[in-house]
């Protein structure tokens, strides 16, 4: 730092501040500051700064899978996020959802030097009802029901569902069929909850849930078994993979959609618009979501926010050409 001071012709204090990007410095010796630094290959010294400010200037991430669309589009916002506020991010894939992992995860970022952790809880540990996370960590869970504990940050997947029961109901349709998530699922579960709530509320009947695993797959397996169901003219699928394979399986078997079945998917992925016919769906902002969890987390760090309680990132119905009024009645 001495000598970049001397080349550029400023004080070591100068050059800290600009190293660490504090305001206070003109641009035209913000410049010759930066001009010596290259010169001279100077870096700072990021654990040294470490130590003296008592922050790593990191954040640590747990999740438990990369394989469905919800959970990187979620990262991917919680990455970008932290960048923007000067944080990096450091991801820790748990191979297994359990307590001890979870533990372990936690420990191992410890050592990794992390300020804070988000972690993507998007299913039921196997081996604990509830989670238990070491006390006296900065701590946000997205898609999680531990609101009473832990700052949580969700989509508002009840009020989403609603949206999408309500909106074939009001087509014309005496029930909504359900192709719901896998059972560990918290937004599975969710989901399904307020499907079936809508239906009662709505004094209609509930027909059998059949369960998917968020695949395109098993959403056409599911589909062979609806297209067979002759009462079944509207069906509300608790993703956008599944749905594809839905409308696979429906146009095989001949059920038109949406002239014979109508469908409403949820998560709005940017294929979705281009799926055959165009899918309605829930519009989910992962972008907020994850926007949401790192400040939730920057705030903890800050003491300018609360360690426990629930924010719902608010959802939206896209309607599209899959759903439509049902076939009349001979």
């Amino acid at each position: 730092m001495a000598d970049v001071a001397h080349l550029a012709g400023v004080s070591s204090q100068t050059v800290s501040r600009v190293s660490n990007g504090f305001p206070g410095v003109n641009e035209e010796t913000r410049q010759q500051v930066l001009a010596a630094m290259k010169d001279l290959g100077y870096r700072p010294n990021s654990a040294a700064r470490a130590l003296k400010r008592g922050e790593f200037r990191t954040i640590g991430v747990i999740t438990f899978t990369l394989s469905t669309t919800g959970n990187v589009r979620t990262l991917e916002a919680i990455a970008t996020s932290a960048a923007h506020e000067g944080y990096a991010v450091t991801l820790l894939p748990v191979a297994v959802p359990t307590q001890d992992e979870v533990r372990g995860a936690f420990s191992r970022l410890g050592e990794l030097a992390v300020d804070a952790v988000i972690v993507i809880m998007e299913v039921h540990l196997l081996d604990e009802a509830r989670l238990s996370l070491p006390p006296h960590v900065k701590v946000v869970v997205a898609d999680s029901d531990a609101g009473d504990r832990y700052a949580v940050v969700d989509t508002d997947q009840a009020g989403g569902t609603r949206e999408a029961v309500r909106h074939l109901l009001g087509l014309g349709h005496e029930t909504v069929w359900h192709l719901a998530g896998p059972e560990e699922s918290y937004a599975a579960l969710r989901r399904t909850d307020a499907w079936r709530t809508a239906l009662q509320k709505a004094g209609r009947a509930t027909p059998e849930i059949v369960r998917g695993d968020w695949s395109a797959e098993s959403g056409y397996r599911a589909g062979l078994h609806l297209a067979g169901q002759a009462d079944c003219t509207a069906v509300f699928v608790a993703n956008d993979q599944m749905a594809l394979g839905l409308l696979r399986a429906l146009n095989e078997r001949g059920r038109k959609v949406p002239q014979e079945v109508s469908v409403v998917g949820f998560d709005d992925i940017a294929e979705a618009g281009s799926f055959q016919p165009p899918l309605t769906t829930v519009h989910q902002d992962f972008g907020e979501v994850g926007r949401r969890c790192v400040e939730g987390v920057l705030h903890q760090m800050r003491r300018s926010g609360p360690d426990h309680g629930t924010t719902l990132v608010p959802t939206r119905l896209v309607v599209r050409a899959s759903t439509a009024p049902p076939p009349r009645r001979l």
